[in-house]
């Protein structure tokens, strides 16, 4: 039986409030994502596949990228290129994970009139006028592809235990944690 209940009483819209779930919801899936890798030897996470990136790493790499691309357009800052990683696997999964929790304090911290403002970008690919939840979305759902993708990938490299971090779950589940 479903039951309807009122949501409580706010200041902000619900696209304001869904944004702010969206990118936690991306914070808790992406950690929840590192911590199942870290259990993995890290050369495993470097092991060419079949795949559009050919490793766990690669993938993590440019699913960090573009979510810093993304972040610093919807800022209004410089955009960050995709320039080249050097670091470890140990360092994109700690970067991967700040970074998520970076997006999730700048959506926060941005409110009504943050997210539902509009940002011109104007790429070598492409120009939009999009509001601001429209980039934040992108960016969620581009993870979530990754992600997918990633475990993908670790199903190749005989990896059966991958963690549950469907967006319906996270907030089934979230606060009783």
């Amino acid at each position: 039986m479903i039951q309807e209940k009122t949501a409580p009483a706010s200041t902000q819209t619900s696209i304001a409030t869904l944004m702010q779930n969206y990118v936690n919801y991306n914070l808790w899936a992406n950690t929840t994502l590192v911590n199942w890798l870290r259990s993995k030897p890290a050369e495993m996470l470097e092991q060419e596949v079949a795949s559009s990136f050919p490793s766990i790493k690669l993938t993590l790499i440019h699913t960090w990228q573009t979510q810093r691309y993304w972040l610093s357009l919807i800022r209004r800052d410089e955009p960050d290129t995709f320039s080249g990683f050097e670091g470890s696997v140990e360092d994109i999964l700690d970067i991967i994970v700040e970074h998520s929790q970076e997006l999730a304090d700048f959506v926060q911290h941005a409110g009504e009139r943050g997210v539902t403002s509009r940002t011109l970008v104007v790429s070598p690919w492409f120009q939009s006028d999009f509001q601001n939840f429209e980039y934040i979305m992108h960016v969620v759902n581009h993870t979530t592809y990754h992600r997918g993708q990633i475990i993908t990938i670790g199903r190749q490299l005989g990896f059966t235990d991958a963690p549950m971090t469907d967006y319906n779950y996270y907030n089934v589940f979230r606060h009783e944690k």
